[in-house]
Protein backbone atom coordinates (compact mmCIF):
# COMPACT_ATOMS: atom_id res chain seq x y z
CA UNK A 1 0.00 0.00 0.00
CA UNK A 2 1.13 4.01 -0.67
CA UNK A 3 0.78 5.70 2.47
CA UNK A 4 -1.27 8.99 1.32
CA UNK A 5 -0.45 10.60 4.81
CA UNK A 6 2.85 12.58 3.60
CA UNK A 7 0.86 13.84 0.37
CA UNK A 8 -1.85 15.03 2.67
CA UNK A 9 1.17 16.91 4.67
CA UNK A 10 2.70 19.07 1.67
CA UNK A 11 -1.06 19.53 0.65
CA UNK A 12 -1.37 21.04 4.24
CA UNK A 13 2.11 22.93 4.08
CA UNK A 14 1.96 24.94 0.98
CA UNK A 15 -0.13 23.34 -1.50
CA UNK A 16 -4.07 23.64 -2.95
CA UNK A 17 -6.48 21.04 -3.49
CA UNK A 18 -7.73 21.65 -7.30
CA UNK A 19 -11.21 21.12 -5.69
CA UNK A 20 -12.83 24.20 -7.33
CA UNK A 21 -13.68 25.10 -3.84
CA UNK A 22 -11.03 27.51 -3.59
CA UNK A 23 -9.08 30.03 -5.82
CA UNK A 24 -5.24 29.17 -6.56
CA UNK A 25 -3.07 31.00 -4.72
CA UNK A 26 -1.88 33.17 -7.70
CA UNK A 27 -5.44 34.50 -8.20
CA UNK A 28 -5.59 35.35 -4.46
CA UNK A 29 -2.06 37.17 -4.56
CA UNK A 30 -3.18 39.42 -7.57
CA UNK A 31 -6.55 40.26 -6.52
CA UNK A 32 -5.09 41.47 -3.00
CA UNK A 33 -2.12 43.56 -4.88
CA UNK A 34 -4.11 44.92 -6.91
CA UNK A 35 -6.80 45.59 -4.36
CA UNK A 36 -4.17 47.31 -1.83
CA UNK A 37 -2.23 49.44 -5.09
CA UNK A 38 -5.55 51.14 -5.82
CA UNK A 39 -7.73 50.98 -2.74
CA UNK A 40 -5.90 54.31 -1.47
CA UNK A 41 -6.13 56.01 -4.64
CA UNK A 42 -9.98 54.83 -4.67
CA UNK A 43 -10.32 56.12 -1.41
CA UNK A 44 -9.35 59.58 -1.41
CA UNK A 45 -10.87 59.91 -4.49
CA UNK A 46 -14.18 59.05 -2.83
CA UNK A 47 -13.53 61.25 0.14
CA UNK A 48 -12.90 63.94 -2.46
CA UNK A 49 -15.95 63.53 -4.29
CA UNK A 50 -18.23 63.15 -0.95
CA UNK A 51 -16.50 66.23 0.67
CA UNK A 52 -17.24 68.95 -2.28
CA UNK A 53 -20.73 67.32 -2.82
CA UNK A 54 -21.41 68.35 1.06
CA UNK A 55 -19.64 72.08 0.62
CA UNK A 56 -22.02 72.68 -2.33
CA UNK A 57 -25.55 71.48 -1.22
CA UNK A 58 -24.65 73.07 2.95
CA UNK A 59 -22.14 75.94 1.90
CA UNK A 60 -25.03 78.38 -0.01
CA UNK A 61 -22.99 78.67 -3.12
CA UNK A 62 -24.76 78.91 -6.00
CA UNK A 63 -24.62 75.91 -8.59
CA UNK A 64 -23.84 78.71 -11.17
CA UNK A 65 -20.73 79.11 -9.16
CA UNK A 66 -19.67 75.70 -7.70
CA UNK A 67 -21.76 72.58 -8.99
CA UNK A 68 -22.02 69.28 -7.08
CA UNK A 69 -20.10 66.27 -8.79
CA UNK A 70 -24.18 64.83 -8.69
CA UNK A 71 -25.34 68.16 -10.76
CA UNK A 72 -22.22 67.48 -12.48
CA UNK A 73 -22.93 63.40 -13.44
CA UNK A 74 -26.65 64.41 -13.89
CA UNK A 75 -25.94 67.10 -16.50
CA UNK A 76 -23.32 65.14 -18.25
CA UNK A 77 -25.55 62.38 -18.82
CA UNK A 78 -28.61 64.63 -20.34
CA UNK A 79 -26.17 66.00 -22.50
CA UNK A 80 -24.63 62.75 -23.29
CA UNK A 81 -25.07 62.91 -26.71
CA UNK A 82 -23.51 66.58 -27.14
CA UNK A 83 -20.67 65.64 -25.39
CA UNK A 84 -20.20 62.26 -27.16
CA UNK A 85 -20.18 64.36 -30.58
CA UNK A 86 -17.58 66.66 -29.10
CA UNK A 87 -15.36 63.68 -27.77
CA UNK A 88 -14.52 62.35 -31.59
CA UNK A 89 -12.74 65.02 -32.90
CA UNK A 90 -10.23 65.26 -29.75
CA UNK A 91 -9.63 61.72 -30.10
CA UNK A 92 -9.52 61.58 -33.73
CA UNK A 93 -6.76 64.93 -32.94
CA UNK A 94 -4.98 63.11 -29.99
CA UNK A 95 -4.31 59.75 -31.58
CA UNK A 96 -3.00 61.63 -34.75
CA UNK A 97 -0.81 64.21 -33.25
CA UNK A 98 0.50 61.57 -30.95
CA UNK A 99 1.84 58.70 -33.72
CA UNK A 100 3.22 61.80 -35.78
CA UNK A 101 5.09 62.44 -32.65
CA UNK A 102 5.94 59.04 -32.03
CA UNK A 103 7.04 58.06 -35.54
CA UNK A 104 9.51 61.48 -35.85
CA UNK A 105 10.64 60.90 -32.07
CA UNK A 106 12.16 57.07 -33.08
CA UNK A 107 13.23 58.38 -36.47
CA UNK A 108 15.34 61.57 -35.15
CA UNK A 109 16.30 59.55 -32.11
CA UNK A 110 17.96 56.88 -34.03
CA UNK A 111 19.55 59.77 -36.54
CA UNK A 112 20.62 61.47 -33.36
CA UNK A 113 22.51 58.26 -32.02
CA UNK A 114 24.09 57.40 -35.33
CA UNK A 115 25.26 61.60 -36.27
CA UNK A 116 26.56 62.94 -32.63
CA UNK A 117 26.81 66.33 -34.32
CA UNK A 118 23.70 66.13 -35.33
CA UNK A 119 22.33 65.30 -31.20
CA UNK A 120 24.49 68.89 -31.06
CA UNK A 121 22.41 71.24 -34.16
CA UNK A 122 19.16 69.66 -32.40
CA UNK A 123 18.79 69.78 -29.43
CA UNK A 124 19.06 73.23 -28.44
CA UNK A 125 16.22 74.07 -30.99
CA UNK A 126 14.16 71.55 -29.44
CA UNK A 127 14.50 72.78 -26.01
CA UNK A 128 13.75 76.02 -27.50
CA UNK A 129 10.60 74.31 -29.07
CA UNK A 130 9.62 73.45 -25.01
CA UNK A 131 9.70 76.70 -24.20
CA UNK A 132 7.14 78.53 -25.89
CA UNK A 133 4.01 78.61 -24.05
CA UNK A 134 1.29 76.97 -25.85
CA UNK A 135 -1.24 79.12 -24.54
CA UNK A 136 0.31 81.85 -27.08
CA UNK A 137 1.46 79.35 -29.87
CA UNK A 138 -1.93 77.78 -30.59
CA UNK A 139 -3.49 80.46 -32.19
CA UNK A 140 -0.71 81.32 -34.59
CA UNK A 141 -0.60 77.36 -35.70
CA UNK A 142 -4.68 77.81 -35.95
CA UNK A 143 -4.01 81.22 -37.87
CA UNK A 144 -1.02 79.15 -40.19
CA UNK A 145 -2.64 76.44 -41.32
CA UNK A 146 -6.45 76.84 -40.48
CA UNK A 147 -9.23 75.27 -38.38
CA UNK A 148 -8.94 71.67 -39.98
CA UNK A 149 -7.17 68.74 -38.47
CA UNK A 150 -3.93 70.04 -39.42
CA UNK A 151 -3.13 72.62 -36.72
CA UNK A 152 -4.22 69.67 -34.10
CA UNK A 153 -1.66 67.57 -34.82
CA UNK A 154 0.80 69.61 -35.13
CA UNK A 155 0.28 71.20 -31.63
CA UNK A 156 -0.21 67.36 -29.91
CA UNK A 157 3.10 66.84 -31.98
CA UNK A 158 4.68 69.87 -30.10
CA UNK A 159 3.76 69.32 -26.56
CA UNK A 160 4.15 65.01 -27.21
CA UNK A 161 7.12 64.93 -28.81
CA UNK A 162 10.22 66.07 -26.67
CA UNK A 163 9.68 63.78 -23.70
CA UNK A 164 10.27 61.01 -26.10
CA UNK A 165 12.92 61.65 -27.89
CA UNK A 166 15.40 62.56 -25.41
CA UNK A 167 13.98 59.50 -23.25
CA UNK A 168 14.93 57.45 -26.20
CA UNK A 169 18.55 59.13 -26.69
CA UNK A 170 19.16 58.58 -22.95
CA UNK A 171 18.21 54.93 -23.15
CA UNK A 172 20.56 54.08 -26.65
CA UNK A 173 23.44 55.76 -23.99
CA UNK A 174 22.60 53.64 -21.15
CA UNK A 175 23.21 50.14 -23.77
CA UNK A 176 26.19 48.17 -22.03
CA UNK A 177 29.35 48.96 -23.56
CA UNK A 178 30.47 45.22 -23.22
CA UNK A 179 27.21 43.96 -24.95
CA UNK A 180 28.49 46.71 -27.98
CA UNK A 181 31.83 45.20 -27.54
CA UNK A 182 30.93 41.83 -27.81
CA UNK A 183 28.59 42.18 -30.89
CA UNK A 184 31.22 44.21 -32.74
CA UNK A 185 33.57 41.59 -31.89
CA UNK A 186 31.18 39.00 -33.38
CA UNK A 187 30.89 41.04 -36.92
CA UNK A 188 27.85 43.41 -36.16
CA UNK A 189 27.60 46.18 -37.88
CA UNK A 190 26.29 49.69 -36.48
CA UNK A 191 22.98 49.29 -37.74
CA UNK A 192 22.73 45.44 -35.79
CA UNK A 193 23.78 46.54 -32.71
CA UNK A 194 21.80 49.64 -32.66
CA UNK A 195 18.90 46.77 -33.31
CA UNK A 196 19.71 44.12 -31.20
CA UNK A 197 21.44 46.03 -27.81
CA UNK A 198 20.55 49.69 -28.07
CA UNK A 199 17.35 49.99 -28.49
CA UNK A 200 15.94 46.84 -25.93
CA UNK A 201 18.12 49.04 -23.57
CA UNK A 202 15.98 52.15 -24.61
CA UNK A 203 12.92 50.50 -23.80
CA UNK A 204 12.66 51.47 -20.07
CA UNK A 205 13.63 54.88 -20.97
CA UNK A 206 10.85 55.25 -23.86
CA UNK A 207 7.88 53.80 -21.57
CA UNK A 208 8.65 56.39 -19.40
CA UNK A 209 8.73 59.23 -21.91
CA UNK A 210 6.01 57.83 -23.74
CA UNK A 211 3.67 57.65 -20.29
CA UNK A 212 4.94 61.39 -20.01
CA UNK A 213 3.89 62.19 -23.24
CA UNK A 214 0.68 60.65 -23.53
CA UNK A 215 -0.85 62.81 -20.71
CA UNK A 216 -0.23 65.71 -22.61
CA UNK A 217 -1.70 65.00 -25.90
CA UNK A 218 -5.11 65.58 -24.76
CA UNK A 219 -4.85 68.83 -23.49
CA UNK A 220 -2.35 69.81 -26.08
CA UNK A 221 -5.50 68.97 -28.36
CA UNK A 222 -8.19 70.42 -26.22
CA UNK A 223 -5.68 74.14 -26.04
CA UNK A 224 -5.80 73.98 -30.06
CA UNK A 225 -10.04 73.48 -29.92
CA UNK A 226 -9.67 76.79 -27.99
CA UNK A 227 -7.50 78.53 -30.19
CA UNK A 228 -9.86 77.79 -32.88
CA UNK A 229 -12.11 74.55 -34.03
CA UNK A 230 -15.93 73.82 -35.50
CA UNK A 231 -16.26 70.48 -32.96
CA UNK A 232 -14.13 69.25 -29.68
CA UNK A 233 -14.05 69.37 -26.12
CA UNK A 234 -12.13 72.41 -25.84
CA UNK A 235 -14.60 74.24 -28.10
CA UNK A 236 -17.50 72.89 -26.07
CA UNK A 237 -15.95 73.80 -22.73
CA UNK A 238 -15.03 77.14 -24.33
CA UNK A 239 -18.92 77.90 -25.33
CA UNK A 240 -20.12 76.32 -22.20
CA UNK A 241 -17.86 78.96 -19.99
CA UNK A 242 -19.72 81.57 -22.23
CA UNK A 243 -23.25 80.40 -21.46
CA UNK A 244 -22.05 80.67 -17.81
CA UNK A 245 -22.60 76.21 -17.13
CA UNK A 246 -19.64 75.66 -14.87
CA UNK A 247 -21.34 72.10 -14.96
CA UNK A 248 -20.98 71.49 -18.20
CA UNK A 249 -17.57 72.72 -18.26
CA UNK A 250 -16.41 70.05 -15.62
CA UNK A 251 -18.38 67.43 -17.17
CA UNK A 252 -16.28 68.30 -20.14
CA UNK A 253 -13.20 68.13 -17.97
CA UNK A 254 -14.19 64.28 -16.28
CA UNK A 255 -14.18 63.22 -20.03
CA UNK A 256 -10.82 64.80 -21.15
CA UNK A 257 -9.62 63.12 -17.71
CA UNK A 258 -10.82 60.02 -18.31
CA UNK A 259 -9.82 59.86 -22.34
CA UNK A 260 -5.84 60.68 -20.68
CA UNK A 261 -6.86 57.77 -17.97
CA UNK A 262 -7.67 55.47 -20.61
CA UNK A 263 -4.45 56.41 -22.68
CA UNK A 264 -2.23 56.18 -19.89
CA UNK A 265 -3.66 52.92 -19.04
CA UNK A 266 -3.17 51.37 -23.09
CA UNK A 267 0.66 52.51 -22.32
CA UNK A 268 1.45 50.59 -19.19
CA UNK A 269 -0.79 47.40 -21.19
CA UNK A 270 1.53 48.47 -24.27
CA UNK A 271 4.58 48.17 -22.09
CA UNK A 272 4.05 45.20 -20.00
CA UNK A 273 3.27 43.53 -23.73
CA UNK A 274 6.55 44.83 -25.53
CA UNK A 275 8.31 43.74 -21.96
CA UNK A 276 7.19 40.99 -20.44
CA UNK A 277 10.50 40.24 -18.92
CA UNK A 278 10.56 43.42 -17.08
CA UNK A 279 7.84 41.53 -14.82
CA UNK A 280 8.90 38.81 -14.99
CA UNK A 281 11.96 40.01 -13.35
CA UNK A 282 9.88 41.88 -10.90
CA UNK A 283 8.00 38.46 -9.77
CA UNK A 284 11.03 36.73 -9.13
CA UNK A 285 12.76 39.33 -6.95
CA UNK A 286 13.42 37.97 -3.19
CA UNK A 287 10.88 38.91 -0.78
CA UNK A 288 11.71 39.47 2.93
CA UNK A 289 12.33 35.88 3.63
CA UNK A 290 14.37 35.02 1.31
CA UNK A 291 12.04 33.50 -1.18
CA UNK A 292 10.84 34.71 -4.79
CA UNK A 293 7.16 36.16 -5.47
CA UNK A 294 4.54 33.44 -6.37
Amino acid sequence: MVDSAPRDESLAVGESRDDGQSPPQGWRSAVTSTFAKFFPAALAFALLLIAWELYARLGGIAPTILPAPSRVLAQAWENRSALADNTLPTIRATLAGFSCSLVAAFILSALVDFLAPLRRALFPLLIASQTMPLVAIAPLVVLWFGFGLLPKILLVALVTFFPMMVALVEGYAATSTEISQMLAAMGAGRWRIFWLARLPSALPYFFAGLRISITYAVVGAIFAEYAGAAKGLGIYMLSAKNNFRPDLVLAAVAVSSALTLALFGLAVLVQRLAMPWERAGRDRKPGPSGEGRP
